[in-house]
């Protein structure tokens, strides 16, 4: 789920409609005394010599085999010097603005009211030629500024703009945006819900975890005893979760139901104002907050969760620099052998870019050092590809993807499992797992609406081929097929009748790694609950749902790889790295993976290559854990 522009919006998800408090007020809404928060990333010592060591770090001929290191000790080798960073701190206090560096010394958390903040950059608002965007430059001393990348968060507003600004009260503006919205009720059917007469392995087995174990044989690591004990989940999120939701999830499906497992850590926003908002209204982001949490932690039930929240729905900072702040907290607190998001902060388009002081590039730049660190940590970091097939923003007839699309990340598509239905009046039948790709099963709303479900894949234009891609097959050659246009005024798709199939040749980090069950037809359950608000006689009047239902998209993808936990429970030493370890697994005769190849494989565009190890809609394709908990052990035994 790609995180929203900071407004109110309508949230539908799965035939559910509701007011969802999105992101607080713009950016230029701010006052010269609120209190803000911008970034400051640094440049590594040696980018070289650290991304060779993280390579290292998986590469069983090296010395530096799961030789993981400790955000001190990345600091003393990769990261800028305490001397330096004091000096940094001790400039910033000059204007009272408080700095606190992540561990690693890769990355300074600034804050202070947006004058100071803007006084100790020399922020200056710039208009860029041809067009009526704004930048915001800044300068630093030079002793300070060689050895910064970029900085995020800064919002210099344009001068002439004095009018205070009027912050009204959550209410007061919920009712404002209802006046204008109309807010249909939540409406479900039948088949759209659990059958919650169903409980304990009954339940899990045909909708959750369960389900997941046995389809991708993670259930030969429980018959073991692995189920994640002794191991950390992070989930990095934009939003919070009821307890009470979870619970009542885990009794549902027989998962241990301690709280004690579950613990937040609030990154940007406070505890106290994020959970108001949770109060007020049930919104997108607790919906993928509430399923990212009852999907890892009944996969792996014996871990602990830790969950970031990046909320900053006040307007402390923007969406990129809660994303990247919630990251880097959790790296720097480095007690999670495992990281997994299923947000990101825009899709990787230029025109869609958030961040007023930082470029996309520059951000890039900076989440892949980010990810290095984690990297040389120990930490495996998982991402969900996007549900939208090439184009995760849909209103784009460009190819474009959830940012980041990091190589140093595992990026998890989606795949239906085999089933048979009647859909739209049709009987719809897939024998076999496939690549998922939701043209025939579209509805003609979501057709008319422009949301047609399918696996997000292709190529980034970000991120260069990395090496442990570079000569597998399927790798920067694709095979695709028009199944839908874009039409450009109305941003709408329409089904091609007749669809051209396409081949050639591209370039660029290739997405996802790997897939797993995501289509809502063969999903799984959730359940949330909270008040939904309408506007009706000039009042606001909210009434609690407590709702069941069913869903998929690689939301739930990405946190099933809590699966990674349960091999990691086994073992002495993190996995680490997977990705140049699983491209080379793929490639050996006991393949961990089973390809998906077939022309029927496809996300909507990109299709599989008969004979190829890479398909661009599920990367080397599906899992087997166990085959895979085993190939990991070789590595590390043999060394």
């Amino acid at each position: 789920m790609t995180l929203k522009r900071k407004h109110f919006m309508i949230a539908v998800l799965s035939g559910l409609s509701f007011l969802a408090m999105g992101h607080g007020l713009t950016a230029n809404a701010k006052s010269d005394n609120a209190p803000t928060i911008a970034n400051v990333v640094f440049k590594p010592t040696n980018e070289t010599n650290l991304t060779n060591y993280v390579y290292d770090t998986v590469d069983p001929s090296s010395q530096y085999f799961h030789h993981y290191l400790s955000p001190d000790e990345f600091a003393q080798k990769f990261g800028q010097s305490n001397r330096y960073v004091a000096a940094f701190k001790t400039y910033l206090k000059k204007y009272h603005v408080n700095a606190d560096v992540y561990g690693g010394n890769l990355s300074l958390k600034v804050s202070g009211t947006r004058n100071n903040v803007n006084r100790a950059f020399n922020a200056t608002y710039v208009t860029e030629k041809g067009t009526h965007k704004s930048r915001t430059t800044y300068k630093l001393p030079a002793h300070l500024s060689n050895h910064v990348l970029t900085v995020m968060g800064l919002y210099q507003s344009k001068p002439t703009v004095n009018k205070p600004v009027n912050r009204q009260s959550h209410s007061k503006k919920a009712l404002t945006q209802l006046r204008s919205s109309s807010v249909s009720s939540p409406t479900q059917t039948d088949d759209t819900k659990p059958d919650t007469t169903l409980s304990g392995d009954r339940f899990s087995k045909k909708y959750g975890a369960l389900k997941f174990a046995k389809q991708y044989q993670l259930t030969a690591l429980y018959d073991k005893g692995l189920k994640g004990q002794g191991q950390r989940i992070g989930i990095i999120s934009s939003g919070d979760f009821h307890n009470s939701d979870l619970t009542t999830y885990w009794k549902q499906a027989g998962v241990n139901n301690d709280l004690s497992h579950i613990h937040k850590i609030y990154t940007v926003d406070s505890r106290k104002d994020v959970q108001k908002r949770l109060d007020f209204a049930v919104n997108g982001a607790q919906i993928e907050a509430t399923l990212d949490v009852q999907a890892a932690s009944s996969v792996a039930p014996k871990a602990d969760i830790d969950f970031y929240i990046g909320d900053s729905t006040d307007d402390l900072t923007n969406a990129p620099t809660a994303h990247y702040m919630s990251f880097m907290q959790a790296i720097s607190d480095n007690i999670d052998q495992q990281l997994s998001t299923s947000f990101a902060p825009t899709a990787e388009v230029q025109s869609r870019w958030h961040d007023y002081s930082a470029t996309m590039a520059q951000y890039n730049h900076a989440f892949n050092l980010m990810l290095e660190q984690a990297a040389a940590q120990g930490i495996t970091v998982f991402r969900a590809s996007g549900d939208n097939g090439p184009r995760d923003d849909v209103t784009l007839a460009k190819e474009n993807h959830a940012f980041s699309t990091s190589p140093y990340q595992v990026i998890v598509g989606g795949t239906t499992l085999p089933y048979t239905k009647t859909i739209n009046h049709k009987v719809v039948t897939v024998a076999k797992e496939c690549a998922w790709g939701s043209n025939i099963t579209a509805t003609p709303a979501q057709i008319e609406a422009g949301k047609i479900g399918g696996s997000g894949g292709g190529f980034s234009a970000l991120n260069p081929t990395p090496r442990y891609q570079q000569g597998i097959s399927g790798v920067n050659t694709f095979r695709a097929i028009e199944l839908l246009k874009i039409q450009r005024k109305s941003h709408k798709y329409t089904i091609s009748k007749h669809p051209k199939i396409i081949t050639g040749i591209n370039n660029g980090r290739n997405l996802p790694d790997v897939a797993g069950n995501a289509d809502i037809q063969t999903g799984y359950a959730l359940y949330f609950s909270g008040n939904q608000v309408r506007f009706k006689q000039n009042k606001l009047h909210s009434v609690l749902k407590k709702v069941w239902m069913m869903d998929g998209g690689t939301s739930y993808t990405s946190p099933q790889m809590a699966a990674n936990a349960v091999m990691n429970s086994g073992r002495t030493t993190s996995i680490g790295f997977w990705n140049p370890q699983i491209y080379k697994f793929a490639q050996q005769a006991d393949s961990p993976f089973t390809v998906l190849d077939g022309t029927n494989n496809h996300n909507l565009y990109y299709t599989g290559q008969p004979g190829k190890l890479y398909n661009q809609a599920t990367g080397l394709g599906t899992i087997n854990f166990d085959k895979l908990s085993r190939k990991f052990d070789q590595e590390t035994n043999d060394k």
